[in-house]
This record gives structure tokens, C-alpha cells and sequence, in this order.
């Protein structure tokens, strides 16, 4: 991050806001050494300068029902921008699946998906992706224990 534009209490600011986002200006004035009002222009410019896309809780993915996660990869039928599009829009609609990358090499995508049991991961590979104009081969991957799951940046 070499943006000139924010500077070391900033970062403190994002690394703390990261951490918990439910810190209140008060809070952060506490840990950075700032007053609340300045700790408030701060992150608000933040969210200004796209610094901070949003606020989300952090739900108990087991404890929801989605305890099965699986890795997929997925090749396209063809490999043009009509079909890559199709297949985004596809991705839009769904909500299970958590992250997509488009990948070089072997595969087009990426995906992780979650789902609550087998019978679900099958039905989601069978009935939802394969049958897809877009799609051509599908490889699956179940997880069998998460390491190290995070979103954090490291600032």
C-alpha cells in the first residue's frame, strides 16, 4: 500500500477497523492516539476514498448449516467473452458459492463453495453447473480441515 494519501495512523485505523469493525471513534482514539474527532474524519474519509468498501458480521458457517466447503474448478465450454460472461452472471445468482477466480493454466475458475451436506454439493454440481451452456468440465475438492480462513489485509 504506497498510496501517499494515508499515513501511519491510517493504517492503524484500517488494521483496527479490520480487526473489529464495530469499534466505535472512541475506541479507535483510545489505541491511535487521536482524538475522536479526528479518529471520525479519518475513517470517514477512508470510506470516502473507497479505503473501506462496507461493514459485514462474520457468521458461524457450522453453526448456519453450510459446514462442507469445497474447492471447484471449473473449465469453460468455449473461451470467449460472451461465455465468461455467462458464466459470471451464472456465479451472480449463487449464493453458495463464496469466492470466484478466473486462473491461468489448466483451469478458468476457482471457485469455493459452500454447501450443507454431499447430497447438496451434488446436486449443486450436477443440476446447477455442468448442465450450464457455459461449462465444459468441472473438477471438485471437498475441504477437509481450514487452516487458516481470513479476509484480513495484511497493513
Amino acid at each position: 500500500m504506497d498510496d501517499v494519501r494515508i499515513d501511519q495512523f491510517d493504517r492503524k485505523i484500517l488494521a483496527l477497523l479490520q480487526a473489529d469493525a464495530r469499534l466505535t471513534n472512541s475506541d479507535l482514539s483510545d489505541r491511535v492516539n487521536l482524538s475522536p474527532s479526528q479518529c471520525s474524519r479519518r475513517r470517514q474519509r477512508l470510506e470516502e476514498d473507497g479505503y473501506i468498501k462496507g461493514y459485514r458480521a462474520v457468521l458461524d458457517r457450522d453453526r448456519l448449516g453450510f459446514s462442507l466447503v469445497n474447492v471447484i474448478s471449473v473449465t469453460l465450454a468455449t473461451h470467449n467473452r460472451d461465455n465468461a460472461r455467462r458464466f459470471g452472471e451464472l456465479l451472480a445468482r449463487l449464493p453458495e458459492v463464496q469466492e470466484a477466480h478466473a486462473l491461468t493454466g489448466e483451469m478458468d475458475y476457482i471457485l469455493k463453495v459452500v454447501t450443507p451436506d454431499l447430497k447438496s454439493l451434488s446436486e449443486f454440481v450436477n443440476d446447477v453447473l455442468l448442465p450450464h451452456e457455459s461449462v465444459q468440465h468441472v473438477k471438485t475438492a471437498i475441504v477437509l480441515e481450514t487452516l487458516k480462513e481470513t479476509g484480513a489485509l495484511p497493513i
